[in-house]
C-alpha cells in the first residue's frame, strides 16, 4: 500500500477530515490533501506529527512496518532530529527525558 492510500485509510479509521487533520497541523486542508492524493510528500516533521495524530508508528505510516503503533521508533526519530551537537552525556540526558516526556504524553492523552 502506498504512503497515499495509507494515509487516507487511516485518517478515515480515525474519524477524522482532511481539514481536521489540517488544522491539527497547522497546514490548509488543500496542502493536506495533496499528500492524499501521492501528488506531495510531507515534511520529516510533519510526518511526526502525522504518526501522532494517527496514533501509529511513522514506520507504519510510510509502509515499512505492519506494526501500527512502535513508541520507541517515534522517540528515536524525534531524538536523531533534535540532538545534533549534543555531547554524549547531553544525548544520554536527552533521550531519557525524551522518553519521560513522551510517556506522560500519552498518560495525558488516555484521560
Amino acid at each position: 500500500m502506498e504512503f497515499s492510500e495509507r494515509l487516507k485509510n487511516l485518517r478515515k479509521q480515525a474519524h477524522l477530515t482532511q481539514v481536521d487533520v489540517a488544522e491539527k497541523l497547522g497546514i490548509s486542508q488543500p496542502a493536506y490533501a495533496s499528500w492524499e492524493r501521492g501528488a506531495k510528500k510531507p515534511t520529516q516533521d510533519n510526518l511526526v506529527k502525522i504518526a501522532q495524530i494517527l496514533d501509529v508508528s511513522i514506520d507504519y505510516l510510510v509502509g515499512n512496518s505492519e506494526e501500527k503503533s512502535d513508541e520507541l521508533d517515534n522517540i528515536e526519530l524525534l531524538f536523531r532530529m533534535n540532538s545534533k551537537g549534543l555531547t554524549d552525556e547531553e544525548k544520554t540526558v536527552f533521550k531519557k527525558e525524551l522518553i519521560e516526556f513522551m510517556e506522560e504524553r500519552k498518560k495525558a492523552f488516555r484521560n
